[in-house]
């Protein structure tokens, strides 16, 4: 007999048929008349992670929403990250009122805005992001994928068929955004953590959040002291990598010493890192990579790692 009992699958059942973490994030775009407008939002997560050109989230949400909206006109937002503090979560459920228009909303808002660095950098109008956020991502979505291009604002009571699978409207009150990552920005202690190596104690207070769980409340729960895990690790035999970086390219190839350098790397891995270091060599006019060789190529990664 099963030690489970079966729960009812209903509406936004991550809310009501579930305990179910999520990150809590306030998104910006941009009205009709250039203001920034703020919402917050969970259905928010990592979309397109790595094998492509570009980086991409995934934000589900209503398509009458103000974000849904001024995605739909502008194609462009900013994903912000915001503290734990209860001060903080109480300005979000201010702001999280389904129908509120911005010029209502906004003049009573706390949070503090400033440019973004996209609009610094290229002149182009560009939502303001949370002064006092840890991190943000500056965002374009993706019109092209799944024929959303075409898909406009102005239906606020529902939009009538066809939808599409997973960009643009998706069904008569939801829209999903394929958001394309412009920049991470990220306030420096905690940059610097990710450079220099995470302790425990530089993770971030970032909130999480249960969902509008009664006719009442908000949940959320702040950050507790982390907890680290060592990974096991799974030492490959040389002769496995070395079968993998004869493969990798007919004319560099790497010394014994250079492929016990990474013996440590995950196989899922180990190709994509192969790969990096045959673009190395062929850039250096190399064709046999030694161990000296593959500290220059990970003193390379760690400074491009640190200008971004």
């Amino acid at each position: 007999m099963s030690s489970f009992e079966n729960l009812r699958v209903v509406d936004n059942f991550y809310q009501t048929s579930l305990f179910f973490p999520m990150p809590t994030v306030v998104i910006s775009t941009l009205c009709e008349d250039g203001t920034t407008s703020l919402g917050p939002y969970s259905l928010v997560q990592p979309y397109y992670v790595a094998g492509k050109d570009y980086y991409a989230m995934l934000l589900s949400c209503r398509n009458s929403s103000n974000t849904a909206q001024n995605i739909l006109r502008t194609g462009k937002c900013a994903i912000n990250f915001v503290d734990d503090k209860p001060k903080t979560f109480k300005e979000c459920v201010k702001l999280s009122w389904p129908g509120d228009k911005p010029e209502d909303k906004m003049p009573k808002c706390q949070f503090r805005l400033e440019t973004g660095m996209v609009e610094e950098e290229t002149g182009e109008k560009r939502p303001q992001v949370l002064t006092d956020a840890i991190e943000v991502i500056e965002c374009t979505w993706v019109r092209e994928l799944d024929n959303a291009q075409n898909d406009l604002p102005g239906e606020l009571n529902g939009y009538e068929p066809p939808y599409h699978d997973f960009n643009g409207i998706t069904s008569k009150f939801g829209a999903h955004f394929i958001l394309k990552i412009d920049k991470i920005l990220m306030k420096k202690k905690y940059r610097d953590a990710i450079i220099n190596g995470v302790k425990a104690k530089d993770f971030p207070p970032l909130p999480v959040d249960y969902g509008y769980r009664d006719s009442k409340n908000f949940w959320f729960h702040r950050k507790s002291w982390m907890r680290a895990e060592l990974l096991p690790m799974r030492k490959q035999s040389l002769d496995s990598v070395r079968y993998a970086a004869d493969r990798i390219d007919d004319k560099i190839k790497f010394t014994d010493d250079a492929l016990e350098t990474i013996l440590n790397v995950p196989r899922v891995f180990l190709t994509t890192v192969l790969r990096g270091c045959v673009d190395w060599a062929r850039e250096n006019n190399v064709e046999l990579i030694t161990a000296e060789h593959m500290k220059i190529i990970n003193d390379k990664r760690s400074k491009e790692k640190n200008k971004k």
